[in-house]
């Protein structure tokens, strides 16, 4: 049986990372609108206090307090589950990054990560695939043919690109030698994998944005319909867990890109949480930065680019990284 200590550990750690995770959701939010402002010649939020700073306070409250209307011809039960179904996947995917090195706290050695598991690669693909129920279910639920057009295109959205996604880090799998998280990033002491890996880097970054539904991607949430897509016919605080599950899968793909390809806690002098959090918001800056640049994809555009463009290319990578490894 583990020890008492252990429990309280793991706890103390769960509740750190949630709580971590909810601010940055929420401050991701003004980060954004500041950065594209800046990028647009403008100020952004400034009013709610110092340059903005509780702007997402005023617009939690906002939201909580809008009227929360149901369509009369909805699936109840669905119409409300769905929101969750996107936002809980996002949060628990956290569960197998690391963030640190070992560190030794009240006479205990603490491991910088919820949960090593030997698999976490594999854990991580499968919970964030789920994700997309909540958008089609909510869709479908809604009751409305433009939600429902929204929720099915993202389904293949999310079935182009994540099979690109899935082959994008094979090669990282054949340099490490492992689907552990951590030992992924312990391969990694010598030379980060983008220097190894800079195409498979790239065909997951463009998925990613895909996966996450950002621009230039973001088809199913803001289509050529004079609609908002899947989510049209939500409002008060289901609406805002939409948008909460979309920040915090951002949060998520990037610490994976910072775990797969950019060493992840790895590098000298500062501390090793310092170290990826700052690799993990660079990840994110170049998401806003994509965002502020890029005009979005048609649909066909979107499908034409993952099956007949990264598909190839991240079969050809494997098989280059493949020779590699066997000739090393």
């Amino acid at each position: 049986m583990p020890e008492p200590a252990f429990f309280v550990v793991m706890l103390a750690k769960i509740a750190v990372v949630f709580g971590l995770m909810l601010l940055s959701v929420a401050y991701l939010t003004w980060l954004e609108r500041k950065v594209i402002s800046d990028f647009q010649v403008r100020l952004g939020p400034m009013r709610v206090g110092p340059h903005g700073l509780l702007q997402p306070i005023a617009d939690g409250i906002k939201l909580m307090f809008k009227e929360d209307i149901i369509p009369e011809a909805a699936d109840r039960a669905i119409y409300v589950l769905a929101p969750t179904l996107a936002l809980i996947p996002a949060f628990i995917s956290f569960a197998v990054i690391p963030f640190g090195d070992r560190v030794r706290l009240f006479g205990q050695s603490i491991d910088m990560v919820i949960s090593d598991v030997n698999v976490g690669l594999l854990y991580l693909f499968g919970v964030a695939s789920l994700g997309v129920y909540g958008i089609v279910l909510g869709g479908w639920a809604s009751n409305n043919k433009y939600a429902l057009l929204g929720g099915l295109r993202s389904a293949a959205q999310m079935i182009s690109y994540e099979l690109s996604m899935g082959l994008s880090v094979v090669g990282v799998l054949m340099l490490s030698e492992s689907l552990s998280l951590v030992r992924i990033v312990g391969a990694q002491s010598k030379a980060w994998f983008i220097l190894l890996q800079p195409i498979g880097f790239l065909i997951f970054l463009i998925c990613a944005i895909a996966e996450t539904n950002r621009a230039p991607f973001d088809l199913p949430e803001a289509e050529t319909e004079l609609v908002a897509g899947f989510h049209v016919e939500y409002s008060s605080m289901k609406f805002a867990m939409y948008f909460m599950a979309e920040y915090a899968n951002m949060i998520t793909v990037a610490a994976l890109a910072t775990t797969l390809f950019l060493g992840g806690w790895r590098g000298p002098f500062l501390p090793p949480v310092v170290w990826f959090l700052a690799k993990l918001y660079l990840v994110i800056f170049l998401f806003i930065w994509i965002r502020a640049t890029l005009p979005r994809f048609r649909y066909d555009q979107l499908m034409r680019f993952g099956w007949k463009v990264l598909l190839p290319l991240a079969l050809a990578n494997i098989v280059i990284t493949a020779a590699f490894v066997a000739l090393r």
